[in-house]
């Protein structure tokens, strides 16, 4: 008789070889700890090396094509899992960087990796609530889609620097989260997944950026229905999910990890009236023709 494949058993890492960007800090050290414990074999890929423990590590610099091609080759052609989380935010100050870490930098290691994947791998990236706008904003968006290289990404940008307005964080998000969608399908030909998540608030060093570049205010304008940040360790979690085999018929799909701020948004939204235009179905019968 075959062996069951308990719930538990689906949500282990045991006998995988997972890699993470950005894994010396914030959720990319909360994801490696927690793969630690659910029986992974990890490759940490970040510019300076973790704290946390590793099976290997190898230098990256997320905004160098040379120094992510050198992290790729290192890697070598056995992965079941990769875990994109390295990234900035605007409070850099520097918004082409910012685009070219976030997005081009994301999209060049996985492409270098991506190939060498078998069937049942899995990709997951971080996106931002910052993208919560993909949709309405995808068509601003997709010239820097249809680059294919990081200097073609940056020439794009510098082209187009009303799209780096706001520093270059919605946008880097926002091509994360429609790159991921694109490429999903793809890779789902190959039996292979590819979902990203949206986080809120959360207390990471990242947050320490947007706290000097911006103040506290700005922070605590953001709608935080559960009261509170998220902390990384949830996150982290999120994201170990969507790696799992517990996520087996997920693809193509941004985790909201938000504490309820685009639910807020929605439902204050309907408790007004409708926008001028808007179809109109009170009263209506459902199946009812009008």
């Amino acid at each position: 008789m075959p062996e069951v494949d308990s719930i538990g058993r689906r949500w282990r890492y045991d006998g995988k070889r997972v890699v993470v960007t950005g894994c010396a800090s914030g959720i990319g050290a909360c994801l490696v700890t927690q793969l630690r414990e659910l029986g992974a074999e990890i490759v940490g890929l970040d510019r300076l090396r973790p704290g946390t423990e590793l099976d290997e590590f190898h230098e990256m610099d997320q905004a160098d094509p040379e120094s992510i091609d050198r992290a790729a080759r290192s890697v070598g052609t056995e992965m079941d899992v990769l875990f994109n989380i390295a990234g900035v935010s605007s409070g850099i100050g520097d918004p082409l960087r910012v685009a070219t870490i976030n997005f081009l930098g994301m999209r060049h290691i996985t492409e270098a990796l991506v190939p060498h994947m078998e069937p049942g791998s899995a990709v997951v990236s971080v996106s931002s609530l910052a993208a919560a706008g993909y949709l309405e904003n995808r068509w601003a968006v997709k010239g820097l889609l249809e680059t294919t290289s990081m200097a073609e990404g940056i020439t794009w940008c510098r082209a187009n620097p009303e799209a780096l307005a706001d520093g270059g964080y919605r946008l880097s998000k926002e091509a994360i989260i429609l790159y991921t969608i694109r490429k999903s399908v793809e890779l789902a030909r190959r039996g292979i997944r590819m979902n990203c998540t949206g986080p809120g608030v959360t207390e990471t060093p990242i947050l320490d950026q947007l706290r000097s570049a911006y103040g506290q205010d700005y922070l605590d304008e953001i709608p935080k229905p559960l009261g509170r940040s998220a902390d990384p360790v949830e996150q982290a979690s999120a994201l170990l999910f969507l790696g799992s085999r517990a996520a087996g018929y997920i693809t193509g799909q941004v985790l909201w990890v938000d504490g309820g701020n685009l639910a807020a948004r929605l439902a204050e939204e309907l408790a007004g009236p409708p926008p001028a235009g808007s179809p109109r179905t009170a009263g209506a019968v459902p199946g009812e023709r009008k």
